[in-house]
């Protein structure tokens, strides 16, 4: 770190307050499980494409969790779709190297691309759900600093 600068800490999000990658996060979350929930009930002989009934619907109801929580700004939520969201690089940057031609090449490409920059955008929400939670608890105080709820003895 540069002499000279300091790091503040992230200070919490206002009553109601929702970041653009939070919108998006939870927007994600919630159409990834409408549509698992729709493929699950509408594909015919799921288990010969490798799935169940059973495990669709739980992967849905995980996600509608997870979108819900993402929407009231939870941190256990936020830490598991950044999570996710490093699966989802992680299997992008495989695929990337295994395309074997142009369509699977840009389609992998595309989502590696846009999971990243979600991630980047990501990353300093991720610390103000953080101090949110923390301030809520009493933690930390509203612009973030350690211990402001001590009690002088």
């Amino acid at each position: 770190m540069a002499a000279g600068r300091e790091r503040r800490p992230p200070t919490p999000l206002a009553p109601g307050e929702r970041p653009a990658a939070l919108w998006v996060a939870s927007l994600l979350c919630l159409a990834l499980a409408v549509a698992t929930a729709v493929g699950t009930a509408t594909v015919h002989d799921l288990a010969r494409h490798g799935g169940s009934r059973p495990g669709g619907a739980f992967i849905a109801c995980c996600l509608a969790a997870l979108a819900i929580g993402l929407w009231r700004r939870r941190y256990w939520a936020a830490l598991a779709f950044q999570a996710l969201l490093v699966l989802q690089l992680l299997v992008a940057a495989i695929s990337l190297v295994l395309a074997n031609g142009t369509v699977a090449l840009a389609v992998s490409g595309g989502s590696l691309l846009l999971g990243g920059v979600l991630f980047y955008r990501f990353v300093p929400v991720l610390g103000r759900v953080q101090a949110t939670s923390l301030a809520e608890r009493g933690l930390i105080g509203k612009e973030g600093e350690a211990g402001s709820k001590q009690e002088v003895g």
